[in-house]
């Protein structure tokens, strides 16, 4: 087994504090600075819309292109270093205000913000890999998985805590200098991070190339793959937002109609297969990656309605709109610790329980802001940062285990596929992120809120209260009653570590 020095964990650590200064604060700052600095319109939401619906598909197809990058430095740290510049200049694009009419403004925000997400996308797929491949060691992986999280929180709260004030410095009043100057700033750290992410860590899970086509038939062949990625999307759309019985039809029947293709393919000779269909059907079949999409997106709805619904609780419930900054810093913090008592609470119940165990504290605790008084602060802080504690630990333990379903994957199929299955990975995670701030709008609107009509605040309030509560506590404690079902224990994960080291030697040795 390989053991990770401290120093390659905190390189590798430096990536995602990297990645955070764009999530965190390029992305969420974004929608801000179009409507308040850069002068759009309600014409913006159609532009996150659309972005949004085309990134889960490029961060599938970068898997695929990772796992297919053949390079002395690996497959997925070179990714690292090509892509850094460019995710440096788009951010910096992105937050620069040039003095076009609004048409042009709107075609230059579309081009930068594009090439922003097409950035991310080429740096932040293979770095999510790149933790599946520099140990064989599943315990190794989820020590590492917590270093990379605290990184993670760590740039969270550089961009969170400090931009506005950042923005203010350099702009002495003119918030559009500010920005750009700030996002300059950031782009200098997060080149800084991610060189030091490509230099300081290694690739050692090194599995031989078994296909024999080229990148571009592989693509082509990935496009007539590409429904089963769009339908599902879209029959869970449809459904999401119209709830009635057209999209439930539309629903069942796209769901039934992939059980049936899988089952007949699975049939087939791995011989009448392409490379991207044995990995497409391998995916589809992998147990643990299948219930590890339904965490992902569970999760991803349980953090983000929390953090979608803050600032509406601090303004109308708390009455303090600037306290949420410092709600916001304290649930960083303790994410830091969070993610750091991830490996050490693993190794003593195991991965799965810890899951389970921190899914269902955590929404307990969630579940009591329904009862909190709002002018108790202190009990507000306590509890929102409790349920931090344990929320921090599910990305964590999420990538770790993505890294175990690929091990199960090589083991069961002699394939590994590890770029396809944290972009995929990665993937349901923008999905469910994107579906919680859509179910935030609409249970406000079902409430009756309206921002621009001071007079619908009062209606909208125990709406509010339950977007904090009991609707994201249902999320994770659906989450936890799926995580029953994740096949994989501590000692089956160490049987399969120690079975595919074997067969890495014989290979080596032949």
């Amino acid at each position: 087994m390989t053991k990770l020095h401290l120093k390659e964990k905190l390189s590798y650590a430096m990536g995602d504090a990297a990645a955070n200064l764009v999530w965190r604060g390029a992305l969420a700052y974004l929608a801000v600075f179009y409507t308040d600095t850069f002068g759009l319109t309600a014409a913006a939401a159609l532009l996150f819309l659309v972005v949004r619906l085309s990134d889960g598909i490029s961060d599938i197809i970068m898997g695929m292109v990772a796992d297919r990058t053949h390079t002395k430095w690996g497959k997925f740290r070179p990714w690292i270093l090509w892509s850094t510049p460019l995710l440096a200049l788009f951010m910096v694009l992105c937050f620069t205000t040039p003095n076009f009419s609004d048409t042009n403004k709107l075609i230059y925000a579309y081009i930068t913000y594009i090439g922003l997400t097409l950035a991310y996308t080429l740096n932040n797929v293979p770095y999510s890999a790149l933790m599946g491949v520099m140990t064989p060691d599943d315990k190794e992986r989820t020590s590492l998985s917590g270093f990379r999280f605290a990184g993670a929180f760590a740039g969270g709260l550089l961009v969170m805590g400090f931009l506005p004030d950042l923005v203010n410095l350099f702009g002495q009043g003119d918030s559009a200098l500010g920005y750009q100057r700030t996002m300059y700033f950031f782009a200098f750290i997060l080149t800084i991070l991610m060189l030091i992410t490509f230099g300081g860590t290694k690739e050692r899970v090194l599995t031989p190339s078994e296909s024999s086509h080229s990148l571009k038939s592989e693509l082509l062949d990935l496009s007539k793959s590409l429904p089963f990625i769009i339908l599902p999307l879209l029959a869970i759309t449809l459904f999401f937002y119209y709830r009635d019985l057209y999209s439930g039809i539309f629903f069942c029947i796209v769901f039934c109609s992939m059980w049936l293709v899988i089952k007949r393919v699975k049939k087939l000779d791995s011989s009448q297969l392409s490379s991207t269909q044995i990995d497409m059907v391998n995916l589809l079949t992998n147990k643990p990656w299948l219930i590890l999409l339904g965490i992902g997106f569970l999760t991803m709805m349980f953090n983000g309605i929390k953090y979608g619904v803050i600032a509406y609780y601090f303004k109308y419930q708390i009455g303090d709109e600037l306290l949420a900054g410092k709600y916001f810093i304290a649930l960083l913090v303790v994410s830091i610790f969070g993610a750091l008592s991830t490996d050490y609470l693993a190794r003593l119940v195991g991965k799965s329980k810890l899951l389970i165990i921190a899914l269902l504290l955590s929404g307990i605790l969630t579940v009591g802001f329904f009862w909190v008084p709002t002018d108790n602060l202190m009990a507000v802080f306590v509890l929102g940062c409790s349920a931090e504690f344990f929320a921090a630990m599910m990305p964590t333990l999420y990538f770790s285990m993505l890294g175990d379903s690929a091990d199960y994957s090589e083991w069961k199929n002699g394939r590994r596929a590890t770029g396809l299955i944290y972009s995929a990975g990665t993937f349901v995670q923008k999905t469910g992120g994107g579906f919680a701030g859509a179910l935030v709008l609409v249970v406000l609107s079902s409430y009756g809120y309206n921002g621009m009509d001071s007079s619908t605040i009062s209606d909208a309030l125990p709406g509010m209260t339950l977007l904090m509560s009991w609707i994201p506590a249902s999320f994770a404690f659906a989450g936890a009653a799926l995580m029953l079902l994740y096949p994989l224990t501590n000692d089956q994960n160490k049987m399969i570590s120690t079975e595919l080291d074997q067969r890495r030697l014989e290979v080596s040795a032949i």
